[in-house]
């Protein structure tokens, strides 16, 4: 495992370049250029402010104020579009990438490591809009808002475990790809994110703590709208989780690195 991450360290610079050079050619015809990274995340803010604050009020049980749906909205939606960035990314990696793979010699780690930089990112300009709004609406949740640190690294830890897992089978099993495509629709709808856990009939609020996204946008939202801090015991369920998959996805990449080659 150490070894690992020293390899990774040795070729940070070809990480940072494969993140430098997908950031420049996502806007390269582009007249606005990377402003685009700000007025996207910006439209959606807006939108999820002007329409949803008022038309989705009084959805949130217990919860009031003008701006309730419109974190609840964001705190999710922002949490599963990082999840999605990086496990779908991670997923086709390795497919996306076998010229590379092929022709030059490196750790074939780098690229599920370039998947988690582009995401954190992307994240990263999204979410600081969100923060700005957090405060300039007098909603920011205060010394709570620390804990998104660790509730954002055990989701980057799932979904890259899941991710190299997926990425792994995918280039053996081609279907195995498609599939989870169609199944993120499934995950995303029977995940409380549009609409508040609450809702739901008993026996399925308690189904959702099996849900490890379930758990994260819940915690992303109790910290983000509600100002409290997460439930610490549902997040170390799903750290393990993590770990788990991390581990599995790492298993299979040593054990089929070589045939990967052959396969791409």
């Amino acid at each position: 495992m150490l070894g690992m991450f020293n390899a990774l360290w040795s070729y940070r610079g070809f990480i940072m370049g494969n993140v430098k050079r997908e950031f420049q050619s996502k806007y390269r015809n582009s007249l606005l250029g990377a402003a685009w990274n700000v007025l996207n995340p910006l439209s959606m803010i807006v939108i999820y402010t002007v329409i949803f604050s008022q038309v989705m009020r009084a959805k949130l049980p217990g919860v009031d104020g003008t701006f309730a749906y419109s974190i609840h909205l964001c705190a999710g939606v922002l949490t599963w579009g990082l999840f999605v960035e990086i496990v779908s990314g991670a997923q086709n990696t390795f497919i996306n990438n076998a010229n590379l793979i092929k022709k030059l010699s490196f750790p074939r780690l780098c690229l599920p490591a370039t998947v988690v930089a582009n995401g954190l990112l992307n994240f990263s300009i999204i979410f600081s809009l969100f923060t700005i709004f957090l405060i300039a609406t007098g909603n920011f949740p205060g010394w709570s808002f620390l804990a998104m640190v660790p509730v954002l690294l055990i989701m980057v830890a799932f979904a890259i475990g899941l991710g190299i897992t997926l990425g792994v089978l995918n280039v053996f099993f081609r279907d195995v790809g498609q599939f989870f495509t169609i199944f993120l629709n499934f995950w995303f709808w029977s995940t409380p994110i549009v609409y508040p856990i609450s809702i739901l009939p008993e026996r399925l609020q308690s189904l959702m703590q099996f849900n490890p996204m379930a758990v994260l946008v819940d915690a992303s939202q109790t910290i983000l709208m509600q100002g409290q801090w997460p439930d610490w015991t549902k997040l170390a369920c799903v750290a393990v989780l993590a770990a788990l998959f991390c581990m599995l996805g790492l298993r299979l990449f040593r054990k089929h690195a070589g045939e990967m080659v052959d396969e791409l």
